[in-house]
């Protein structure tokens, strides 16, 4: 028995309903490949695929990317905004606070603990942001010596 396909990043965009360009599909390949990348970082990735881009495009397609579902916006408080392709799992973010690195951090406990508020207000709640504040084993370790 053979394994399903993976789809490619250009039947990802079409799926989504996006129109597939070589910027687009190397946006989104470089959201993927890197580590929760702000918009500079984003733009020279692309740029070293496939050349010029404007900043203004590369905002304009996080935008549609973001909106489709297929990359993730983080806005750790006093940072830029950041990109990244992990998407759809509910998982959460620590951010040091001195270098300002940020991982991944899975949901503590049982299948997302953290949707069910104690007082939702009357809203219908279909995600969560947590963001852990600390520092990274670098600093700690720079700090102490």
């Amino acid at each position: 028995m053979t394994a399903p396909r993976t789809p490619t990043t250009a039947e990802e965009l079409r799926g989504a309903g996006l129109r597939v360009t070589a910027a687009r599909v190397a946006l989104l390949d470089t959201v993927r490949h890197g580590d929760h990348l702000d918009v500079e970082a984003i733009a020279s990735g692309v740029r070293d695929r496939v050349g010029h881009v404007s900043l203004q495009a590369v905002y304009e397609a996080l935008h549609a990317l973001t909106a489709a579902g297929l990359v993730r916006r983080i806005e750790p408080a006093g940072s830029p905004a950041r990109y990244e392709g992990r998407v759809g799992d509910n998982h959460h973010h620590i951010v040091c606070r001195s270098c300002g690195a940020v991982a991944d951090v899975d949901c503590a406990v049982g299948h997302a603990p953290c949707l069910h508020a104690a007082d939702d207000h009357g809203f219908t709640i279909d995600e969560a942001e947590v963001i852990y504040w600390g520092r990274c084993p670098d600093c700690s370790t720079n700090r102490t010596a």
